[in-house]
């Protein structure tokens, strides 16, 4: 007897019969690969100033996208600004996903006095304004790469941690979890083998939508001078150095700006593709309804 497909590969055949979850994924793989590449397709150093050329139109010379106040190569530097809002953007999902998964599994595992103590330091998070408060951190200890990484992941973690303390409060009362303790499994590995395996759909659905979410507080940092600083670039920064010239060359902002709409929205159809493939509950439903329309079709 063929053995049935699992939760995954069903997942999977089900993800590539969406076509915007599809759509979204090649989109978003051409533009990491062109990120991933960026240095090597530059045509020129995204920071070398030409002032005899500088608001040259799109198709002048070499400049494939014209170029900007500086004589800077809009192309080369918009290829560059990728790089760094996409990996701002990963990064601050990964790390905050792994903070919210520690925090959510050990508050809803353990219960008590710790899940009390650790909900109503995320309730304090949330109680502030994150924004205000990114501004303020920033403004305090500067402006590098790795701090913007660390201060954004540092306010995103509460949703996850919320929502694994969920699925955690679920799941430590299923009937395996306690044959794992009877057995003598340790907290840790019931934690670890048991129970987070089980989380592993939704976290990985938080830490796909987060992506885009990360990406536009970068750029809304970015924007309002506190984000990236020269010579490096980001596509927020691009925005933030061509709203001076908005009304005599606005595609200096349409550029970065339709690079952000495009990735944000891509990033979202894949997050929206995982979850629809892998939530029970829609295949249940699925299910359901072909049940009702094979009832009516066998009348």
């Amino acid at each position: 007897m063929k053995r049935p497909p699992g939760l995954w590969r069903t997942g999977m055949n089900k993800f590539r019969r969406n076509p915007y979850a599809m759509t979204g994924l090649v989109v978003l793989l051409i533009f990491i690969g062109l990120a991933v590449f960026a240095r090597a397709i530059a045509p020129y150093d995204p920071a070398r100033i030409d002032l005899l050329n500088a608001d040259a139109p799109p198709g002048t010379g070499n400049h494939l996208l014209g170029t900007d106040e500086l004589g800077r190569d809009i192309w080369s530097r918009l290829l560059v600004s990728g790089q760094v809002s996409l990996t701002v953007g990963f990064a601050v999902a990964f790390v905050s996903v792994l903070i919210g998964t520690l925090v959510g599994a050990v508050s809803g595992y353990f219960g008590g006095w710790i899940d009390a103590c650790l909900m109503r330091l995320v309730d304090v998070m949330n109680a502030v304004p994150l924004l205000f408060l990114n501004i303020l951190i920033l403004a305090i200890f500067g402006s590098k790469f790795s701090y913007m990484i660390l201060i954004l992941a540092f306010t995103s973690w509460m949703g996850v941690a919320r929502l694994v303390r969920g699925t955690f409060l679920q799941l430590r009362e299923m009937q395996y979890v306690e044959a794992a303790r009877a057995i003598g499994v340790s907290n840790t590995g019931i934690i670890v083998r048991h129970l987070l395996r089980n989380a592993t759909v939704p976290i990985i659905v938080t830490a796909t939508l987060m992506v885009g979410g990360a990406i536009l507080s970068e750029s809304a940092l970015s924007y309002l001078g506190l984000g990236i600083q020269s010579p490096d670039t980001s596509w927020g920064l691009m925005l933030s150095n061509a709203q001076e010239f908005m009304l005599l060359d606005p595609l200096q902002a349409l550029y970065p700006g339709m690079c952000i709409l495009i990735v944000v929205l891509a990033v979202n159809f894949v997050g929206d593709g995982i979850r629809d493939a892998l939530d029970p509950r829609k295949q249940a439903a699925g299910a359901r309804r072909r049940w009702r329309a094979w009832s009516r079709y066998s009348k």
